[in-house]
């Protein structure tokens, strides 16, 4: 083997270790959830740690079944986050489109405003946002989750950035010759080209939302509105010492959905992730 296919072979080899190394340590956490989900409450502090599943995973999970509303927690979530996750690809791609490829007046500042609010606390939005859902009466309902995440500056910033680079003027005013309007031209011209971005966003959106913890707290009252978030946290209030193994097997169903939908929109988040580069 000739000395630079050598070293092209093994700088090849020590990537792939990297990588392998890299993806066991990513895929560890989730799998000792899954060990410690199918042992008994003390296996947490077995010494050495276990390392192989072990058979009481539907006990764990009947236990869990028995203390909270897990399905309809589960049911609720998925309400909230498909929601919000829809409403924010539609609006931030329209203001994407808006900011990407028009010009209007006061544009360069408004969108400084828009990219401002990412230098605000989400803590600091709390107050008022649980007084305007109070004197809207949307307390303990799906709008006072869905309605204040339905647009975000992250998403509009993502997408004005994907169409401007990804989108040439030139297409649009080809469209607008042919007799197509703004919305048709955004519907039929730049929304196939800009699936990637959507999928990477709606990836973030529908995770960050899934996981959000803080305001559905804040804003939820009734146990069969949880989200699967706060009915987690009920299985830790309990006065019995903690059952690591009913937790754990209760999380990593909770963590199944947002298993399903990476797998099913990874292709096009890998590819809305690599795109600036492959360009660049």
């Amino acid at each position: 083997m000739p000395v630079g296919e050598k070293h092209g072979f093994l700088a090849r080899t020590l990537i792939y270790v990297v990588l392998i190394a890299g993806a066991a340590l990513s895929a560890y956490p989730f799998y000792w959830m899954l060990v410690i989900a199918t042992r008994t409450r003390d296996a947490v502090y077995e010494m050495p740690p276990a390392i192989l599943p072990g058979p009481e995973l539907i006990a764990n999970m009947s236990h869990a079944l028995e203390r909270i509303i897990f399905f309809r927690a589960l049911w609720n979530s998925a309400v909230v986050s498909a929601s919000t996750t829809a409403s924010v690809l539609f609006f931030c791609s329209l203001a994407g489109y808006a900011f990407a490829k028009f010009d209007f007046p006061g544009k360069k500042w408004l969108f400084l405003l828009v990219l401002g609010t990412l230098l605000v606390p989400q803590q600091l939005s709390v107050l008022p946002n649980y007084i305007l859902m109070s004197k809207l009466s949307w307390i303990d309902s799906y709008k006072a989750i869905i309605v204040p995440g339905m647009v975000s500056a992250f998403g509009i910033f993502w997408m004005r950035q994907y169409i401007g680079a990804s989108i040439h003027q030139e297409l649009i005013e080809a469209s607008r010759i042919d007799g197509c309007g703004y919305f048709y031209t955004f519907v039929r011209i730049v929304l196939p080209i800009i699936v990637p971005a959507l999928a990477t966003l709606g990836i973030f959106t529908f995770l960050n939302t899934w996981n959000d913890f803080f305001w559905p707290l804040v804003v939820l009252k009734n146990n069969e509105n949880f989200t699967i978030q706060i009915a987690l946290q009920q299985l830790f209030s309990r006065n019995d010492s903690i059952d690591y193994g009913m937790i754990m097997a209760a999380t990593f169903f909770a963590t199944l959905p947002l298993l399903v939908v990476f797998a099913l929109f990874s292709r096009w988040f890998i590819s809305g992730l690599t795109s600036g580069a492959v360009k660049s």
